[in-house]
């Protein structure tokens, strides 16, 4: 992991095309912007981490149970 120190309006590039600028420090608070392409999709951890139980749960599920019915 890289850990960088940044003040309020200063930023850091990603890739090339993405930025992202701490916009506001409020006590234990940070406020950030984060400027992407359209196509990349921006998630806080905690949803991306629901996101990704509920696909596993929905090809554990139904999808896994549908595919070996289409198979016999």
């Amino acid at each position: 992991m890289l850990a960088l120190s940044r003040k309020k309006g200063e930023a850091l590039i990603i890739n090339n095309n993405i930025e992202i600028t701490v916009l506001e420090i409020k006590g234990e608070q940070v406020k950030l912007g984060i400027n992407a392409p359209k196509e990349v999709p921006i998630y806080r951890k905690e949803v991306y981490v629901q996101i990704q139980d509920a696909n596993k749960d929905a090809i554990n599920a139904d999808g896994l149970e549908a595919l070996q019915n289409l198979l016999k």
